[in-house]
């Protein structure tokens, strides 16, 4: 019986990843799946659609790799992912650094994975309460977001894990550096991480945008990854 309540459990995370797709123009909301918190608001995203679809596809196919993998050995094993433009986050814990590997390797041979930012950590699935205080941290940056001025928030991805704050979406310097600073601010986070493509300010008329570079690279040492652009990952220093 315990054998089947975990295998179900990646398979709703599909099935939850399925019908987020299926609601992306209707409006915005939260997604959990794998027990990392993310927040996406469709509205104002600076994505188009064929590109906020397309992440939400990706999403679905590693949540069914993810099942395929370890299926059988669900309650030793979480994995999250978040893709934005194709840039994929991967955080949650994984037995092994064998599977950690194998996790990115798989994902990275997804149709239209562009990055895979590797942050999945070695050992025991991480407990409840922890994540469910991640799934709080992400609310409360996301509304601090929302409040703060000149801050594209709806166009800004929110994902907590264990404290760690992580930020993807389309925006300029200038925003990036504004949106760390006020997701540093909020009591809780330990650290902040960058994980923006930067954009050209003249490139934001009509909300029609073109990439002129990214801040991200694959986490160090994570194994296989696609090629990145130029640049690193930004970690901001809390207050």
């Amino acid at each position: 019986m315990k054998k089947n309540t975990q295998t179900f459990r990646f398979r709703s995370a599909a099935l939850v990843a399925i019908l987020a797709a299926s609601s992306l123009l209707s409006g915005c909301g939260a997604l959990i799946v794998g027990g990392a918190a993310t927040t996406a608001a469709v509205a104002a995203d600076r994505r188009t659609t064929g590109e906020q679809v397309e992440d939400k596809n990706i999403e679905i196919k590693i949540a069914v790799e993810m099942n395929r993998m370890f299926g059988e050995n669900a309650g030793k094993a979480r994995v999250s992912s978040v893709s934005y433009d194709g840039k994929v986050l991967l955080v949650g814990d994984v037995p092994t650094q064998e599977d950690k590997a194998k996790v990115e390797s798989t994902v990275t041979r997804i149709e239209n994975v562009k990055e895979v930012i590797n942050r999945l950590r070695v050992g025991d699935i991480t407990p409840l309460s922890v994540r469910t205080n991640d799934t709080w941290l992400t609310t409360k940056v996301k509304a601090s977001l929302i409040d703060a001025k000149e801050v594209p928030a709806r166009t800004i991805v929110v994902t907590t894990e264990r404290g760690i704050v992580y930020l993807m979406g389309k925006v300029t310097e200038t925003e990036g550096r504004m949106a760390a600073k006020v997701a540093s601010g909020v009591t809780g986070v330990n650290e902040v991480v960058k994980l923006f493509t930067i954009v050209a300010r003249e490139s934001l008329v009509g909300e029609s945008v073109a990439p002129s570079s990214t801040t991200a690279t694959p986490a160090t040492g994570s194994g296989t990854a696609a090629p990145a652009p130029s640049g690193d990952v930004q970690a901001m220093p809390v207050k």
